[in-house]
This record gives structure tokens, C-alpha cells and sequence, in this order.
């Protein structure tokens, strides 16, 4: 690195939100100062620490992101603020368009105008829609099937773009299934609506526990006939705390190599699960017998994603700490017990 971490000025965008907000305690715990804009439409308040200054604004308002960088000085921007929710995206894709796009290039040309040359970017699996082959790595033909997988991959477009012309140095990260909560209990995952695996089968085991009829589930299993071990879908889950940590190397490799331009890595533990696989996990993690009605698949779930993420290995020098699910199961459920949703 250029300088040492206490030296570097990091700007989150969309820090408030799940990935976010363990990206900016990720930030201050390696010493790192830290800024977050968002604009708490989706984002948890409270998950951003004290210390920490809030720039509320809307990245589709040009004017909000561009006040961000006035009278501030960054070294990079981490950005997070977009909407993720693939169903929304097919019955909404005027929201994402507007906001994963529209508000990244409005995120982008702030960083041209303020002179910040560093930008690591929140991609996404739904990239690659259904893959010809597995694993998936960075060369797997892309060919999103939802908007939400659109609109990533048209902002990887853009930065491929603006590193040819501008000289704006990108990395774009392909999440896999993020996962988990916080190591030490610290943080945890809040979204509204809850659709990730993980979170709705803890809160069916909490469900169970606090007297609930096993037999009255609220867990659905969709699709038990993919052409996969147990018919049910597999996906790769890396720990949330492993997915900053890879930030954090992507931001050292930019500084290390400002010529490679604009780059992209899958992040995921190279290891499927199945949905029964996290069902059977989390039961043996809560001690609780946890049921489940099998419904019909999902239009456009493809049966399996399971990432190569070698080339991070390599090029990042990244490891994650957590390559079985396992550990983003105990952590998610330590925060579920202290930290219980009202719907539960």
C-alpha cells in the first residue's frame, strides 16, 4: 500500500445496509477513516457507529453524491447502495435501472469531478444467470436473467469503460450468497422484507422456540426435483466478515497496480450447500427440529451456483476464514437470540 491505513479516507456507499455496515466496523477496526452516504431508505440507522459521519443523501440525486465529496477528501469509495432484491427487480425494474445504474454513474462521474481514482464495486452472481458449467469463474459467459443481474452488469460495463477512458481504477466483486452476522455478536442481519435462506430458517428455529407449533411452518422449500443431490437448489455461501476482508485487498491491490484498470473476481468458498443441507446445519446448530413444506420451484432459480474463486485467492491474496457454512450459521443464530425480529 501507498500509505499506511490510518492515513487512508474511505467512503461507503449504502453503509448502513447489511454488507455495509460490517464493511465500515471491517474499516475501523484495521484503522482505516471512514465516511458513510446512504440514504437510510433501506439501511439500519443504528448500525452505523457513533463515531462515524452520516451523509444522508440519494445517489440518484446528482447533487447529493457530488455535495458528499465537497470539502471531504477520499482515497477510495466502496459501494454497496443498491437494491438486491431479484423478484422486486422483475416486477420493478424501473427502480433498479434507476438506482443500481442511473445512481453508480452518478456515484462515478462525483469521483471524476472530486479526483477520486478508486472504486470498489458490489457485483453480484446474477451476472452469470443460468451458467453453462460449474464452477462458475470469471470467464463463464454472463447472461443475466432478472434486472437485478442486469443492472450489476451493466455498472461493470461502465467501469470497464471509464477505465479506458477516464483512467478510473475498479475492482467489481462477484458476491456469492452472503452469510452470517458479525463474529463477536456485534452486528447482524436486518432486512425488510427477509428473503436470504439463512435468516428465515432461524427465524422459524426461534419461531419453534419461543412455543410455536412445529407443525405450523412458516419455512418454505421451493423446487425438491432439481437435478441436484437432494432435488433441492445449491448455492454457495461465503461469511459476510470474508466478503470485507476482501475489500479490504482489493483496495491494497489498487493501490499496488493503479494500471490494471478495471477488474472483476468471483467471491464465494468454491463449496456448495443445499437448501436441506442449511436446513439439516441450522437444525443442528439451534438443537431445534426445524420443518419445512416443499412448494414449487421458482421461475429462473438455476439448480446450482457454486463459485471458482481462485483468481481472488491468487491476485487478491485473500482467504476466507470461513469456508463452511457452519460458522455463518452459529454467528447469524447468536444475533437472532439477542436480537429476535418482531415477526418472530
Amino acid at each position: 500500500m501507498s500509505a499506511s491505513a490510518s492515513e487512508q479516507t474511505v467512503l461507503v456507499t449504502g453503509g448502513a445496509g447489511y454488507i455495509g455496515s460490517h464493511m465500515v466496523r471491517q474499516l475501523l477496526t484495521g484503522g482505516f477513516n471512514v465516511a458513510v452516504f446512504d440514504s437510510l431508505s433501506r439501511g439500519n440507522r443504528d448500525a452505523i457507529p457513533e463515531t462515524v459521519e452520516l451523509i444522508e443523501g440519494d445517489l440518484t440525486q446528482a447533487e447529493d453524491i457530488d455535495a458528499a465529496f465537497k470539502g471531504r477528501n477520499f482515497d477510495a469509495v466502496m459501494h454497496f447502495a443498491a437494491l438486491a432484491y431479484v423478484g422486486e427487480s422483475v416486477e420493478q425494474p424501473d427502480l433498479y435501472y434507476r438506482n443500481n445504474v442511473m445512481g453508480s454513474l452518478n456515484l462515478v462521474d462525483a469521483m471524476r469531478k472530486h479526483g477520486v481514482n478508486k472504486l470498489v464495486f458490489s457485483s453480484t452472481c446474477a451476472t452469470y444467470g443460468t451458467p453453462e458449467s460449474l464452477p462458475i469463474t470469471e470467464s463463464t459467459p454472463q447472461a443475466p436473467i432478472n434486472p437485478y443481474g442486469q443492472s450489476k452488469l451493466m455498472v461493470e460495463h461502465v467501469l470497464k469503460d471509464y477505465a479506458v477512458a477516464y483512467g478510473l481504477r475498479s475492482i467489481a466483486l462477484r458476491y456469492f450468497n452472503a452469510s452470517g452476522s458479525a463474529s463477536d455478536g456485534s452486528l447482524g442481519e436486518r432486512h425488510d422484507p427477509e428473503t436470504h435462506l439463512i435468516p428465515l430458517i432461524l427465524w422459524e428455529a426461534l419461531r419453534v422456540k419461543n412455543g410455536g407449533d412445529p407443525k405450523g411452518t412458516n419455512l418454505r422449500v421451493f423446487g425438491s426435483d432439481l437435478p441436484t443431490p437432494d432435488g433441492t437448489c445449491v448455492r454457495d455461501y461465503i461469511h459476510v466478515e470474508d466478503l470485507c476482508s476482501a475489500h479490504i485487498k482489493a483496495f491494497e491491490r489498487m493501490c499496488k497496480t493503479p494500471e490494471a484498470g478495471a477488474e472483476q473476481f468471483n467471491l464465494g468458498v468454491n463449496q456448495g450447500f443445499s437448501v436441506l443441507e442449511v436446513i439439516n446445519t441450522c437444525s443442528e446448530v439451534t438443537g431445534i427440529d426445524i420443518q419445512y413444506d416443499l412448494v414449487g420451484r421458482r421461475a429462473g432459480d438455476p439448480a446450482e451456483l457454486v463459485a471458482d474463486a481462485s483468481a481472488a485467492m491468487q491476485k487478491l491474496q485473500w482467504t476466507p476464514n470461513y469456508p463452511n457454512v457452519r460458522a455463518a450459521i452459529e454467528h447469524a443464530w447468536q444475533w437472532y437470540l439477542e436480537h429476535p425480529p418482531e415477526s418472530v
